[in-house]
């Protein structure tokens, strides 16, 4: 399968979307930049891809596939100002480009237009997208809520931190593959397979979130395109951190006295040895292949062809073995 064709089709969706930048620049040129920053455009793909698995066309989920994207865009923007973070896919965030006022209002606007793209479905569906959507979008932002109240507590768990990335990792992986096999087919008959695509995003999206954490402490810089230990730096909860809490002992003592440390590469630089001496990066790598097998594994309730199965675990299986 092609991934290629559906990110070309997404890059071009984005680049038609008319948007008034020449009447209020303020506005509307942030929400450009954003969306001109690439990405992976996984949640588009994974809409258009369900819709097609289950007898529709990409045109039929492009509106939404868009508008989730957007949302996404939507919510990167926003996380950037509440993280201070300076750089996003090698560039200059909004707030750092522009200022946080600006960065909030143009994502303000984005969710906006993401719900204006999303709701352009038939009408026999639309109150079940718009549902769907809605539910999604509430899910990523008490995932993000509680992202931040983790900052904060030194008694978060590994099942906790897991709910955390299902919320507001998974979820819009989730939501995406929803809404796009009920633009391909809404039947009843469909609906095992619906929620077995929706579960296959979760289980997904954990893996992915779990790979990130990975590739914050061991991943090139220039691939990723933004500086690595980010998370460290900003004592977020991860797969890494919380793991090597759990396993007790001189290390995870070492490691709540790291976490006290200021900011800068020293700190990166203790966290990372803590990890080797405890096997962090393999323990990592394991879970999110677990859960990317867990993600396949979900396919097996989906009423879809075995090409259709191959490509989502083909996708799966790149997604959890990537570089940046």
């Amino acid at each position: 399968m092609e991934i290629k064709k559906y990110t070309q089709t997404v890059e071009e969706g984005l680049k038609a979307l008319k948007l008034r930048t020449a009447e209020v620049p303020t506005l509307y040129e942030p929400i450009r930049y954003t969306l001109d920053g690439g990405g992976k455009r996984l949640r588009p793909v994974l809409a258009m891809m369900a819709c097609e698995a289950l007898g529709g066309t990409v045109e039929e989920a492009l509106s939404p596939a868009l508008g989730i994207e957007v949302f996404h865009n939507f919510t990167l923007l926003h996380d950037d100002v509440m993280d201070r973070s300076d750089m996003r896919r090698g560039r200059p965030t909004v707030h750092a480009c522009w200022d946080e006022n600006t960065a909030i209002l143009s994502g303000d606007a984005m969710l906006t237009l993401a719900t204006m793209l999303v709701s352009k479905v038939d009408d026999n569906i639309l109150a079940r997208v718009l549902k769907a959507f809605n539910k999604g979008a509430m899910d990523v932002y008490e995932g993000q809520a509680l992202d931040m109240d983790f900052e904060q507590r030194s008694d978060v768990t590994l099942p906790e931190y897991i709910n955390m990335i299902s919320l507001k990792t998974g979820a819009l992986l989730a939501t995406a593959l929803k809404i796009g096999a009920l633009t391909g087919n809404a039947a009843p008959d469909f609906q095992a397979t619906t929620e077995a695509l929706y579960e296959y995003g979760m289980k997904l999206g954990i893996a992915f979130q779990i790979h990130d954490d990975y590739l914050d402490i061991y991943g090139n810089e220039k691939r990723l395109g933004k500086p690595i230990g980010g998370d460290v730096q900003n004592n977020k909860k991860t797969y890494l951190l919380l793991s090597a809490l759990e396993s007790g002992g001189a290390e995870a003592e070492a490691l709540r006295c790291a976490m006290l440390m200021e900011c800068g590469s020293h700190k990166l630089t203790v966290f990372r040895e803590i990890y080797d001496k405890l096997g962090m990066a393999q323990k990592s790598r394991q879970a999110t292949i677990d859960y990317c097998n867990a993600a396949i594994a979900a396919l097996d309730k989906a009423c879809i062809s075995e090409e259709w199965r191959r490509n989502f675990e083909d996708l799966a299986l790149s997604l959890t073995d990537r570089d940046k």
